[in-house]
């Protein structure tokens, strides 16, 4: 069971992780296609990347915060959360395609959750 207090918590984790992977899509959009060591030179002046860097730096203490309270076994799933809010955000951000198993993938995912956590 988790202390309610850890709800806040935990979904502030799930929005961060998910704003992370976005600022990497933005990353990827916004650098020349690396095809080899010598491009990365692109990535490491790119804002986007290292927005997403130091969001999952902070994202990480977070975790840590959240693992002090919560059990590794249950806070886990959570990251789950994160296979369902990313494509949604994904369409409704960069225009991404979403389908009717994207759709059932996602019910799955959060009705695995709320057996989980109750």
């Amino acid at each position: 069971m988790i202390a309610k207090e850890m709800w806040a918590a935990l979904a502030l984790y799930v929005v961060m992780l998910s704003s992370g992977q976005l600022l990497f899509k933005k990353a990827a959009l916004g650098s020349a296609m690396v095809s080899g060591i010598g491009d990365l030179r692109h990535l490491i002046f790119n804002g986007w990347l290292w927005a997403a860097l130091v969001l999952y730096g902070v994202t990480t203490f977070l975790w840590v915060a959240i693992l002090q309270r919560v059990p590794l076994s249950t806070a886990i799933l959570f990251n789950a959360l994160c296979f369902a809010l990313v494509p949604i955000a994904s369409a409704a951000f960069f225009g991404e395609a979403l389908g009717w198993r994207h759709a059932i993938g996602i019910a799955f995912i959060v009705t695995g959750l709320v057996i989980v956590a109750r």
